[in-house]
């Protein structure tokens, strides 16, 4: 049988074959150089200031070629890709045969990140202009990348407290052994004694740095990364990335690395997408942790449709036809009507809940109604509290009922992304 064979390794053309031409004319390599070559980099922030004694520096424009490349063949360890730089044909072409060491690369990222962010923003410009981006119906979520800080080096007050707990009962035990020991052993229980006193001032010195910050969590590897849960009750030490997605060609148009939850999170994703888009003429779609009042009012001051998943709310009365949802709320009169047409009314005094406001509405009917039992449980009747922001809270529970359907596609939107990114790419954890 015959085989199709090599040729001579050894063996010498006469025409060699040059890197232009070993690069096909639609590989994206070249569209990646077409890009950098067009990008104003000192708008950008990039340094290109040098001084002229000394070894030349590499441009940054070849250095951000090899890091685009890098994202989009899964490489993101700078001696990955010093290696690509030596053995990886289309690099060279890119590089045009240049071959900077892993800390040159690892210090270009290290020292640009905001620069290299505003290329982000390039790209989506790019896109925008090519009417890859609708702008027209956006869908908003987090996903938690894990961080480079082990569990073991990350503290709350809990922790810390357990800690300390634990080494003066381990303290104690050696005091009370070091008073009936022999002379043998003294030395031994010694060294203990000092090495859990110095462990315990650690833990105290933590202690005293997370008393003098506004922080809950300390992390002593990657001090930016927060412990978060991440599904299920499994939590990891990570950073939560907010991203707006579009649905036209699920294409990231903006994130941003936080260490928090979403709570709070949608009134800045909104203004950011209304600078981008230059526009506010979109609707955003988002689960239901980002469901906060205020928030929803940041959306109707920047007249952005939203449409943010309801929470559940576990049934407030013994029976759920005496919930609050059951309760109609005459805006122009300020009061509700219960299920048995009885009125509740406020005081007009605002109370002041954890984050907002409330009003609180009651009525003496509760006294005398003869389904009082099925309604509340309290003793003086039932009370509901109405938030500052209930009226926007109402707007948004009316949208996602008028559009259902639309409402249906947020997951497929903007967990697209995700899919590419963490299982594809295999980028579940942020280096620096």
């Amino acid at each position: 049988m015959k085989f199709i064979q090599g040729s001579d390794r050894s063996q010498t053309h006469l025409f060699p074959v040059s890197l232009e031409s070993s690069i096909e004319p639609d590989n994206e390599v070249r569209l990646i150089d077409l890009f950098v070559s067009n990008i104003p980099l000192s708008d950008f922030g990039f340094k290109l200031d040098f001084i002229e004694n000394g070894r030349p520096a590499y441009h940054p424009k070849d250095l951000l070629k090899l890091f685009i490349y890098g994202y989009l063949n899964k490489m993101r360890s700078s001696r990955d890709l010093e290696k690509s730089c030596k053995r990886n044909i289309e690099v060279m072409w890119l590089m045009k045969n240049l071959q900077p060491d892993h800390n040159t690369i690892a210090n270009f990222r290290k020292d640009n990140p905001k620069a290299i962010k505003k290329v982000f923003r390039a790209s989506v410009s790019i896109a925008k202009h090519f009417n890859l981006i609708g702008g027209k119906l956006l869908a908003g979520d987090s996903t938690k990348f894990r961080a480079q800080n082990s569990k073991k080096n990350n503290f709350n007050a809990n922790k810390i407290a357990r800690h300390i707990a634990y080494i003066d009962g381990k303290l104690d035990a050696y005091h009370q052994e070091l008073s009936v020991c022999d002379t043998s052993e003294k030395e031994h229980i010694e060294k203990e004694i000092d090495k859990h006193t110095k462990r315990k001032l650690d833990y105290q010195n933590l202690e005293q740095q997370l008393k003098e910050s506004d922080q809950t969590q300390i992390s002593m590897s990657d001090p930016d990364s927060r412990q978060m849960i991440t599904r299920n009750n499994i939590t990891e030490v990570a950073y939560n990335v907010q991203t707006t997605v579009d649905a036209k060609h699920n294409i990231p148009i903006d994130y941003k690395v936080t260490n928090t939850n979403d709570s709070k999170a949608m009134g800045n994703m909104l203004q950011r997408s209304k600078t981008i888009l230059r526009s506010n003429e979109f609707t955003v779609l988002y689960d239901k942790g980002y469901h906060t009042g205020s928030e929803f009012k940041t959306a109707d001051d920047l007249q952005i449709d939203v449409m943010v998943a309801i929470p559940t709310v576990p049934a407030q009365a013994p029976d759920p036809a005496y919930n609050v949802e059951h309760f109609q709320y005459d805006q122009q009169n300020d009061y509700y009507t219960c299920p048995q047409g009885s009125k509740l009314t406020t005081t007009g005094k605002w109370h002041k809940a954890k984050t907002y406001l409330f009003k609180r509405y009651t009525t003496k009917d509760c006294k005398t109604c003869p389904v009082k039992h099925l309604c509340t449980k309290a003793t003086y009747g039932k009370g509901i509290q109405r938030s500052e922001f209930q009226a926007y809270i109402q707007q948004n529970k009316e949208r996602i009922q008028q559009n259902k359907q639309q409402y249906r596609k947020r997951q497929a939107i903007v967990e697209h992304p995700y899919g590419t990114i963490k299982r594809q790419w295999g980028f579940s954890y942020i280096l620096t």
